[in-house]
């Protein structure tokens, strides 16, 4: 499909409100994309809205409902290309159609097959002037889960790990409170509430005993994941019970002692996913059994053995990394002790980097450069 990218000045105003409105229930619309809509007429806006969950309406009807009558004759501006099948709402080009709207930009085709340019093609046949890619780059980011998940089967994994400036997430006694300052360990609450997984090992929980929840006022709790192939975890673990409304999912293998595996199975809220594997836990299988059950987005939060084996198996694709001016030297733990790579020519690149400071830490974000993730490039 042929697309074209507005240059008005005003439909870039107005798409970017629309982004702005899309990431509002960021976190909250698995495995959903993020989709915000802006219906102007004689440049106001006169109704907008965004998609809350999935099983609710979308951007678009929120945004119909808000403008009403004046809905007929304006343009639309969607984040995302409108529906046109029957899945658990009705689809939205139609309702576009039905309201009469006159144009409608979209920022981006949606990835998905149900979709692909039929929305687009269905509001053209009903003689509706249709734009395609303004802020594309920019709808592309927002949906990187999205388009991750359509396109692979597999969830957006992000490695967030705080280390010190030699390389260190623990000091040779185990010690690791705290590497990171106070608004740092903030922000990875707020990745906590962003995300619909949050993934440790057995070892990061025999160690550390986290509880791996969510502690921000208004925020959620993930899913829990635990990779434990030999179910080493003990019963009293936080994370058993840290969550009054997320489940806390142990993996595990055919290691696992029976009677354990009962146990914990009779805890309220948490789960045994046991594998027909003798010791390791296979970790593209539990990935994609993650997406079956609609959740879409990982934040993979050690320990240094698991996340090398992600990214070895190029399961990682982004990384969060919090950097503490600090030295403890020593033999302690790595955050990527799992990884290993013999020549420099195969090391692991890194593109989209962003450097910022949060409270003295220099906090480094950057994708895979082996991951096809997130990025779409504009037709034409």
């Amino acid at each position: 499909m042929k697309a074209s990218s507005p240059s008005n000045f005003n439909d870039q105003i107005f798409m970017r409100r629309a982004l702005e409105l899309a990431v509002k229930a960021i976190g909250r619309t698995s495995p959903n994309p993020l989709v915000g809509c802006v219906i102007v007429k004689d440049n106001q806006i006169v109704g907008e809205g965004y998609h809350l969950m999935a099983g609710t309406p979308h951007a678009e009807v929120h945004a119909l409902a808000a403008a009403g009558d004046q809905a007929y004759g304006a343009t639309a501006y969607v984040t995302l290309e409108p529906c046109s099948h029957f899945g658990r709402t009705p689809p939205c080009a139609d309702a576009l159609i039905r309201a009469g709207i006159k144009r409608v930009v979209v920022a981006m085709q949606d990835p998905n097959p149900l979709v692909a340019g039929r929305g687009i093609d269905r509001l053209r046949a009903a003689g509706i002037m249709v734009d395609v890619g303004l802020m594309l780059q920019e709808a592309s980011t927002i949906n990187e889960i999205f388009i991750k998940v359509i396109s692979s089967g597999l969830p957006f994994v992000v490695y967030k790990t705080a280390m010190t400036l030699d390389g260190k997430i623990a000091t040779e006694t185990g010690d690791s409170r705290w590497v990171s300052s106070e608004e740092s360990r903030h922000y990875v609450h707020q990745l906590r509430d962003r995300y619909d997984v949050i993934l440790a090992g057995s070892e990061t929980v025999i160690q550390d005993n986290p509880a791996l929840n969510c502690r921000l006022p208004v925020g959620k709790d993930p899913i829990r994941l635990i990779i434990d192939g030999q179910l080493r975890i003990p019963e009293t673990s936080q994370v058993l019970s840290s969550s009054e409304h997320s489940p806390c999912i142990i993996a595990t293998t055919q290691t696992a002692a029976t009677d354990k595996v009962e146990r914990l199975k009779n805890l309220k809220l948490v789960e045994v996913w046991q594998y027909d594997t003798p010791r390791y836990v296979p970790l593209g299988k539990l990935l994609c059994d993650l997406v079956r059950r609609g959740w879409t987005s990982v934040l993979l939060e050690g320990g240094g053995g698991l996340a090398g084996a992600l990214l070895q198996e190029q399961c990682v694709d982004k990384i969060e990394f919090f950097l503490a001016p600090k030295l403890v030297g020593g033999n302690g733990p790595s955050p990527l002790s799992g990884l290993h790579i013999q020549h420099m020519a195969d090391a692991l690149e890194l593109h989209d980097l962003h450097l910022d400071m949060i409270a003295g830490d220099l906090h480094v974000t950057g994708y895979l450069s082996r991951s096809e993730t997130g990025r779409q490039k504009p037709e034409g």
